[in-house]
């Protein structure tokens, strides 16, 4: 899986997934230009690696990052979407949940994909390219505990990969989503305090253990590489067996 002189684009860079993906491909000697709303700190000053503070939500801003980072580094091959906000207390049913909440929910979990692939692929295009998009279990399924904001973008963002994986196959350019069940993550914060929910949680999961950002790097590491060369337009779940449960 060799990522020497490539170029990727990584959404969430600061923390989770976007911040383990962000590790591995600048330690396969990739340049990484790093996204995200809060200031990457977790990774030291190196050739090789840009941040940029700011939302995807917000097009001036992803533009010009995507657009400064291919400046710099001559090229874009990978973009993986690894932002993205989940707020227990707030997305709930659709029946009950504050308009305001679901708007900034779609427009950072599915809109601002829209605006990452929309600056990165014609630069993508230069010398074909992987994207990686991370969505969810619960955007295949129902929740007795909805948050249905969040499961609703991250389940149109299944249906923007398979359309982009179409339309640019010919350019060489590949789309897949990772489907991630149960994570220890900063985004799951709340088992930090309740051990005793990840622990009901561990149990219930096939593989007896919650997943980890590694995980799902090494899932990401994997569709982005030339391994995964004739494999576009999927969703590869890593959920520890959940969706296999009959």
């Amino acid at each position: 899986m060799s990522f020497e002189g490539k170029t990727a684009i990584v959404t969430g860079a600061a923390g989770g997934m976007g911040l383990a993906i962000t590790r591995a491909l600048l330690s396969e000697g990739a340049n990484v230009a790093g996204l995200d709303t809060q200031k990457i700190e977790a990774i030291d000053e190196q050739s090789g690696f840009m941040r940029f503070k700011g939302s995807v939500a917000d097009w001036l801003f992803v533009s010009r990052a995507v657009k400064e980072a291919h400046g710099e580094f001559g090229r874009i091959d990978y973009l993986v979407n690894a932002a993205g906000v989940l707020w227990f207390d707030r997305d709930v049913s659709v029946e009950t949940i504050d308009l305001e909440v679901w708007n900034e929910v779609l427009s950072i979990n599915l809109t601002g994909c829209a605006h990452t692939i929309r600056a990165a692929v014609p630069l993508m295009k230069e010398n074909g390219g992987a994207m990686v998009h991370f969505s969810t279990i619960q955007a295949v399924r129902g929740d007795d505990k909805p948050q249905d904001a969040y499961q609703a973008s991250k389940a149109g963002l299944i249906a923007l990969s398979k359309s982009v994986a179409i339309q640019y196959a010919a350019d060489g350019i590949r789309s897949n989503c990772i489907l991630p069940g149960p994570t220890v993550s900063p985004m799951q914060a709340r088992w930090e305090e309740n051990p005793e929910q990840l622990a009901a949680l561990e149990n219930a999961v096939p593989l007896k253990r919650a997943g980890t950002v590694e995980d799902m790097a090494n899932a990401c590491r994997f569709l982005l590489s030339d391994q995964a060369s004739f494999i576009t337009g999927i969703e590869l779940v890593v959920d520890g067996g959940l969706l296999a449960l009959p």
